[in-house]
């Protein structure tokens, strides 16, 4: 059968059912559902160019891309487009039409340098190699088996330090806002962005529908935020920590890892019986802690680049 590549229809469940299928089947280790992939797509900035593409073959979504610009980081003409084939479907040239598809476009857009990531398995890596790519920085993801699996002990928190929940602050989140952006622009990247748009963080990320504010865990300092994991669920049995960090004010006093040992208990009563998150290879500090919960790596993925034109 021919493979096709057409854009996402956001307004057919079918495409977003399609799209969700294919991430979790050859991405086990990040959580998606078909509505988290509508709301991705159209709650993008619009400065993004954001894109969802399907490799489709006889009627059946077997690939998937996800494109946009760099529009938020100070170096102009940077781009990703982060391309994946479900299992048991690739070789029958589903990720060579998407790539193609994807450069064409952020070509047409300005974009010069590209970014992807490549799970690390032998296959993925020589298709990125052999179309120009070449290796920058790699990740680890890492799953917890809450079921089984013996977290530490709840801690009381420290005198003058409060835990509270995203869901506390949702008649002013920003806050919230400020203490993610803070914590990120620390985080390991290829991209320097300057995370400054609270509009745009409310459409993507707080009204994110795996993004759950009863499970995000904030420490509280003597009133001010000051440490926090963001906690994702997929409306069934898995969990994700999206991102956890602690302001540079308050590092050194393990806030971040009182937040995150409250927000797995919780996620463990409330039934969840899977945890992942990832660490950039490089994250000693954040690695370690990860260990202590518990966490084991699973998978590796490394992040790509090639110039264009």
């Amino acid at each position: 059968m021919t493979v096709i590549v057409r854009d996402l229809r956001p307004d057919v469940r079918a495409d977003a059912e399609g799209f969700s299928a294919t991430r979790r089947l050859a991405l086990p280790y990040m959580l998606s559902t078909p509505e988290s992939v509508v709301h991705t797509l159209t709650h993008a900035h619009p400065d993004a160019r954001f894109g969802q593409l399907v490799a489709e073959e006889g009627g059946e979504v077997i690939g998937t891309a996800q494109i946009s610009v760099a529009h938020d980081s100070p170096e102009p003409g940077q781009g990703s487009a982060n391309i994946y084939v479900r299992p048991g479907h690739t070789g029958r040239g589903a990720g060579s039409l998407l790539l193609r598809t994807a450069e064409e476009r952020l070509g047409r857009l300005g974009v010069t340098k590209l970014f992807t990531w490549v799970l690390d398995e032998p296959d993925n890596r020589a298709f990125a190699e052999r179309r120009g790519f070449r290796a920058s920085r790699s990740a680890w993801f890492l799953r917890l088996d809450l079921a089984a699996g013996a977290l530490p002990p709840r801690q009381d928190p420290p005198a003058g330090v409060e835990l509270r929940t995203a869901a506390d602050f949702a008649d002013d989140p920003r806050p919230v806002f400020e203490l993610d952006a803070e914590t990120s622009s620390d985080e390991p990247s290829d991209i320097d962005v300057e995370f400054t748009d609270y509009e745009a963080w409310i459409e993507e990320t707080w009204k994110n529908p795996l993004l759950n504010r009863d499970l995000t865990t904030i420490a509280v300092v003597d009133g001010r935020l000051a440490a926090f994991t963001a906690a994702f669920t997929d409306g069934g049995s898995r969990y994700a920590t999206a991102m956890t960090g602690t302001s540079r004010a308050f590092r050194g006093r393990g806030l971040a890892k009182l937040a995150k040992n409250d927000s797995l208990h919780r996620a463990r009563a409330a039934g969840y019986t899977e945890a992942f998150t990832g660490n950039d290879t490089g994250n000693e500090p954040m690695i370690a802690i990860n260990k202590w919960f518990g966490y084991e790596t699973c998978a590796k993925e490394i992040r790509y680049v090639r110039e264009l034109g």
